[in-house]
Parts: C-alpha cells; sequence; structure tokens
C-alpha cells in the first residue's frame, strides 16, 4: 500500500510540473488548449515541454525532442490527452510511439470531438501502458475555457468588476472613480494576459477611455471588444490609436450609420454589424467562438453585466473589493437592470475562492450549473465543432 501511495505521489509531481509548463502557454495557444509535458526517466525528468501558440509543436512532441534517445522505455507525464490525428501538425500519439514512450500519464482527456479517448485507445493498442485521472480536477481548471468551447462552441466568459464595500463601482454614473489598489490592479492585467478578448460597453470607453492592455512585464494583449451599438467612440478613443499585436473589435447594430462605421473601419479597427437596436451578446459569443476565442473578459458597467446574466454567457465572477464606501442612492452598481437574479432573490456562486490583494479583497465564483467538470465529450451531450480549432 505504501509502495503504491509512494508511486501515486511520484506521478503527482511531475503532473504539477506538466501543469506548470503548461501555464506558460495561456492566453497564447488559442484556439488550441494549454499543455504541459515532462518525460521521465528512471525517476528524473529529461525532457520538458509546453504548447506555445497554435500551429507550432505541441508539448509532446517538444518533450520528447528534448529527451531523445533517453524517452526510450520512459514515462511520459502530459496534462491533456494526446491527439491522434493531423492538423496543423502531426498526431502526438504517433510521436509518443516512434519514441518508445513505455507508460504515459495523463492528467484529463481531451473533449475535442476529433480526440475524445482515440488517442488514449491508440497508445493502448499499441501496448502502452496509459495511466488516466492524474491531478484531474487541476488539469481541468487550467483548461475549463478550452473545454467549455469544445462542449458548447462559445467562449468561457468571466464577469469582472472593482466595487466598493457598499456595493457601488463608481461615484456617480459618468464618474471615473478608482477604487482598487496597485495589487488588484496588477491582479486585472493578469487576468488580461490569460484572456483572449476583453469586452467593454460604449460607456466604459466613453467616462474612463481605457486602454484594454496588457500591462506587466511579459504580457501579452488581449482582443479589445467594445459593444456600441450607434458607434458613438470617438475618432481618438485611445484603443483605436494604439500599437498593438492584438485586435481591436467594435460590436454595432446593422441600423448604426453607415458614415461612422467607415469612419471607425478607417482607424484599423474591425466592426461587427449585429441584427437588433442592442446587439446580443449570445450571438456576438457565437461569432467569437467560430474564431476560436476560448475565453472573454467582461470589464463592463452594470448594464452589460446584467445582459450577460440575462443572456445565459457568463460563468464565472471575479469581484474585488476594496474597504472604502461610496454610498449614494444614485451611484451605479455591478448588476444593473434585471434583478432578482436567483430563487428567493439571491443567486449564489458555487467553488467560491477569496483572497487578499493588498487592501482589496478578491472574491470568485461560478454561476450555477456553468463550471465544466472531467468527462468525455459524448457524455455531455452534443459537441460544437469550432471552425477555428487548429489541434
Amino acid at each position: 500500500m505504501n509502495r503504491m501511495r509512494d508511486a501515486e505521489r511520484l506521478d503527482e509531481a511531475f503532473m504539477r510540473e506538466a501543469l506548470a509548463l503548461a501555464r506558460q502557454g495561456l492566453g497564447r495557444t488559442s484556439p488550441n488548449p494549454a499543455v504541459g509535458a515532462v518525460v521521465v526517466r528512471d525517476g528524473q525528468a529529461v525532457g520538458r515541454g509546453f504548447h506555445g501558440r497554435a500551429g507550432t509543436a505541441h508539448a509532446e512532441a517538444v518533450a520528447l525532442e528534448e529527451a531523445g534517445a533517453r524517452a526510450r522505455g520512459a514515462t511520459l507525464y502530459v496534462t491533456l490527452e494526446p491527439c491522434a490525428h493531423t492538423g496543423r501538425t502531426g498526431p502526438c500519439t504517433e510521436e509518443i510511439l516512434k519514441a518508445g514512450v513505455g507508460r504515459v500519464v495523463l492528467a484529463m482527456p481531451d473533449p475535442d470531438a476529433r480526440v475524445d479517448g482515440r488517442g488514449v485507445a491508440r497508445l493502448r493498442a499499441a501496448g502502452v501502458d496509459v495511466t488516466e485521472g492524474t491531478l484531474a480536477a487541476e488539469a481541468l481548471a487550467l483548461n475549463e475555457a478550452y473545454v467549455v468551447h469544445r462542449r458548447t462552441g462559445r467562449p468561457f466568459v468571466s464577469l469582472k468588476w472593482a466595487m466598493s464595500l457598499d456595493g457601488k463601482i463608481a461615484a456617480g454614473r459618468g464618474v471615473t472613480t478608482a477604487i482598487s489598489g496597485e495589487a488588484a490592479r496588477t491582479y486585472v492585467h493578469e487576468l488580461r494576459d490569460v484572456h483572449d478578448a476583453v469586452l467593454v460597453g460604449i460607456n466604459t470607453v466613453l467616462t474612463d477611455d481605457p486602454q484594454l492592455t496588457c500591462r506587466i512585464p511579459g504580457g501579452r494583449d488581449p482582443m479589445r471588444i467594445v459593444l456600441d451599438s450607434r458607434l458613438r467612440i470617438p475618432a481618438d478613443a485611445r484603443l483605436l490609436r494604439l500599437h498593438s499585436a492584438s485586435p481591436t473589435l467594435i460590436v454595432a447594430s446593422e441600423a448604426a450609420p453607415s458614415d461612422r462605421v467607415a469612419a471607425v473601419r478607417e482607424t484599423g479597427a474591425e466592426v461587427l454589424l449585429l441584427p437588433g437596436g442592442r446587439p446580443s451578446l449570445r450571438a456576438l459569443m457565437e461569432i467569437l467562438g467560430q474564431r476560436g476565442v476560448l475565453s472573454v473578459l467582461i470589464e463592463g458597467g452594470g448594464t452589460i453585466h446584467a445582459a450577460a446574466l440575462a443572456e445565459g454567457v457568463a460563468h464565472k465572477v471575479i469581484a474585488l473589493v476594496t474597504p472604502g464606501l461610496i454610498g449614494g442612492g444614485e451611484a451605479p452598481t455591478a448588476i444593473e437592470g434585471w434583478g432578482p437574479l436567483g430563487p428567493n432573490g439571491l443567486l449564489r456562486l458555487s467553488e467560491v475562492s477569496v483572497r487578499r490583494l493588498g487592501e482589496d479583497v478578491a472574491i470568485e465564483g461560478y454561476l450555477p450549473g456553468t463550471r465544466p467538470v472531467p468527462a468525455r465529450a459524448h457524455q455531455e451531450g452534443t459537441v460544437v465543432p469550432a471552425p477555428a480549432r487548429e489541434r
């Protein structure tokens, strides 16, 4: 029994290393998942790798190349089931078999309809010993956006806001109010670094003139999305004048003035026209999912947050609470327009975590029924293929 538990601990230790490697790819691999791999021989890691971005070598191939001949008879730890099909790169299963790996330890199955058990079946059919489920919960948390995207065709959506102890997000409508401290502001940039897109409404642009970039060392900018039905965005808005590798998308109504559409497009931003006077967030998420966007961070005001909840596109809430008071009956709150949201007037979050960020507190939790669970895709119902997938 002790020997078995020692072996499990060893598997978990190397899987944690593989998960740490995978995290280096977060926000950079879409529409692919973030994956890490470690090759271990005689209790020592001899090869490490992670998937850097779509179109480049997968984690398994990188780790096996570093291991070289030492991979023969070794154990490969990988955070996601190896693929068994050809995309922009070859099947990882064949790379594993060619290298002569004797055992594969994986954290979770791949819900992509082209994989979903086929990778494991191929390895086992070839005589490779496969252990599944090592640190599955941690692996799922790492790739929850990928799992949601593969199961629904839409991105994983987080609602983020900063508020005072009395639940206000600004001192008044149209008033820029500094709420969060330095540590909380840094965390926001860390969130932008690992999300594919950040979304706000036009009122946020008109009030704060944000850049919506990531300003941490080594960070990368997410796609910037603005909901602007009538295209009121000023030509000199900072997010229209950025030197950034990531695009800016302005989402407007088909009824928006044609001259405004042309003017915004001249700035280099994309203008997406959707039906209706107020474009549907759900329709937008369907389009983003088809483009391979895995995750969206909504940093809007109370109206957009309410719309995201009403249309059922949100999965997670991230509330940054500061030890200060604003007061005033007219001061805006984080969710406006609709309510109550749940039974007895309370929509309770699940899997809630709380942590200090300097003087502020971050409270995070999942909306009911939105947190993905580890299971084969065919057990979860229909998987909606995303045309932009690369794996």
